[in-house]
């Protein structure tokens, strides 16, 4: 089987092409990443040699480039987005363009080419925010963020797809992944290598804002699932089942590292923060995937490759990170 696997230089996509050169001999995987700032092909030194791997820069926004690589491709994987939240409220466009039209310019190069399966990569902010309970494939997309909204928009065109042209698509929506190669923009690297440094730990609000965390592998595995086994027009959601608050989080990594709690900063909470998210994942269970980490190892294991892989990260904070977090989090306290 020949993959094409969009935006696979990012975090969660990078993990997952080596998933699947691990796990299946005789696939082929075609990488094509825009190589944006959360974009590093450091994610991918251990496989870049080989010869079932072949990496293209370009970006899924260009017919022409598409088109190219999707010749004579078996199944699409769709990770390629602009993916966070506090920049899609700072600059929604981006988000626009990328995540509605980037997946309609490959769902209709799928469509020209015959693509056998195309799974498309979600997420469970879809939903909006519950109290209680859990979101369920069926429930009503209620997105309270550009970003969030934006996903919901490439879903929508993913399961039109389906319904009007017969397009064999497939999506999956994950909660909160967390695991090695994750940018240092999200929560759990921001904290880590905030803490290694001494600096201050930017917490949102009260801090009680609770999310699904699940290790990147198992997401993977669950969307390995989905690929090869799920039912062409359904969604799958995707969850690891470790519902914390992020203050709660917090003081994990500070325990784990040895720092002090008084490193924690509050700051005014982020626009249109959702509470809670919950998923129910009984749909992609019934495929035999069921997540493998318990939260706690995993986050260790977790920190231990931040704290050995500084080379990886170090370079990460440069001047446009500096501006960003300075712009995000600075003169912000509650």
């Amino acid at each position: 089987m020949k993959i094409l696997v969009t935006g696979g230089a990012g975090f969660i996509g990078s993990n997952f092409i080596r998933l699947i050169l691990e796990k299946y001999g005789d696939y082929e995987v075609v990488n094509l990443d825009k190589l944006t700032y959360a974009g590093n092909l450091d994610n991918l030194r251990d496989v870049e040699k080989d010869e079932r791997y072949r990496f293209v820069q370009g970006d899924i926004c260009d017919p022409q480039v598409v088109d190219k690589v999707m010749n004579g491709v078996d199944a699409v994987v769709n990770f390629a987005a602009e993916s966070h939240v506090d920049r899609s409220i700072g600059g929604p466009a981006d988000f626009i363009h990328t995540d509605v039209y980037g997946t309609y310019v490959l769902l209709e190069a799928a469509r020209q080419h015959g693509v056998g399966r195309y799974l498309q990569i979600s997420t469970d902010e879809v939903y909006g925010s519950i109290r209680d309970g859990s979101f369920s494939e069926t429930d009503i997309l209620d997105p309270s963020s550009p970003y969030s909204a934006s996903k919901a928009g490439g879903d929508m065109q993913v399961m039109a797809y389906h319904t009007t042209f017969g397009l064999p698509t497939l999506i999956t929506r994950s909660s909160n992944n967390f695991g090695p190669y994750q940018h240092v923009e999200k929560l759990i690297p921001l904290f880590i290598t905030n803490a290694m440094e001494e600096r201050e730990l930017p917490l949102y609000g009260d801090g009680t804002n609770v999310r699904d965390w699940i290790y990147v592998t198992d997401n993977c595995e669950g969307i390995d699932a989905v690929l090869h086994e799920g039912e062409v027009g359904r969604i799958y959601n995707i969850g690891g089942g470790n519902e914390r608050d992020n203050i709660t989080i917090t003081r994990m990594i500070l325990e784990i590292l040895g720092k002090p709690e008084s490193l924690i900063k509050r700051v005014s909470d982020r626009l249109g923060h959702d509470f809670r998210y919950s998923i129910d994942c009984s749909r992609a269970r019934a495929l035999g995937w069921s997540p493998a980490h318990d939260f706690e190892s995993a986050l260790r294991e977790t920190v231990q490759w931040y704290v050995d892989n500084r080379w990886w990260w170090e370079k990460q904070k440069g001047e446009e990170f500096q501006e960003y977090y300075k712009q995000q989090y600075e003169g912000k306290s509650e």
